[in-house]
């Protein structure tokens, strides 16, 4: 299993970005200052990277003491573009399936979603820049090494990823109790890519508007909501089943 790289120091962040690594996360202290900092911010405010401002304590604990004031967690994998995503899918011979997360924040809810989706036969997750779990160790773990296996696209908005999709004629299936169909009333055998949104709010608002088609899984019980891996599975499975 890869961890996560964890690089310390202004420069070698610096470096880091310069070079087109994928980085998860820039810890900072609190109040730095400096030319060289200035140099790291202007680098920080022309990319997507999610920043947290820290207190050096919290710095002494990620990385021993020697970093100047900056910590960044490098994801251990390499994400595509959503171009080049699509590209690849439409010359494959099978139908299109995309499963992109809106909000998951749960690295262990996203690394068994991972290892459902490299199962089911997902062509590619697309997640949001800021907002959603990491890839580190633990969502490694999760997947079961699965998160080698799946393209992970990073798109500064979702709702602009949906308008993409959208001009190629795929479905956006939207997974949410906000409706009265199931997930085994729609068609799922059409060029699809089918939205979960986090367990506490469920799919925005605004990406419920873009959907063409809304979808729910029936609830038997007294307990109201499934744990949102466990309810990707669900619809993913109920798609495999109605294309096989």
């Amino acid at each position: 299993m890869e961890e996560t790289t964890r690089i310390f120091g202004i420069r070698a962040v610096i470096e880091a970005i310069e070079s087109g690594k994928s980085i998860e996360k820039v810890f900072i202290q609190k109040g730095l200052a400096g030319s060289l900092f200035q140099e790291l911010n202007r680098h920080l405010k022309g990319g997507s990277f999610t920043m947290s401002y820290v207190p050096i304590e919290k710095l002494n604990k990620l990385s021993k003491g020697n970093h100047q004031g900056v910590v960044a967690n490098i994801s251990p994998i390499s994400f595509v573009s959503l171009n080049d995503l699509v590209e690849s899918v439409q010359n494959k011979s099978t139908i299109p399936l995309y499963l992109l997360l809106d909000g998951i924040t749960d690295v262990r809810n996203f690394g068994a979603i991972i290892r459902t989706a490299e199962c089911c036969g997902v062509d590619g997750i697309i997640i949001q820049e800021k907002g959603s779990a990491p890839i580190n160790a633990d969502t490694v773990k999760t997947s079961a090494g699965a998160v080698f296996k799946v393209p992970i696209c990073k798109v500064d908005h979702i709702k602009d990823a949906l308008f993409h999709l959208q001009t190629y004629d795929v479905k956006i299936v939207a997974a949410t109790e906000k409706t009265d169909e199931t997930v085994y009333d729609i068609d799922l055998k059409q060029p699809l890519a089918i939205v979960m949104g986090d367990e506490a709010k469920g799919v925005s608002n605004s990406i419920l508007k873009l959907s063409d088609f809304r979808a729910k899984l029936p609830m038997l019980g007294e307990i109201a909501s499934l744990n949102v891996s466990v309810a990707c599975g669900a619809v993913l499975y109920e798609t495999v089943r109605q294309r096989s």
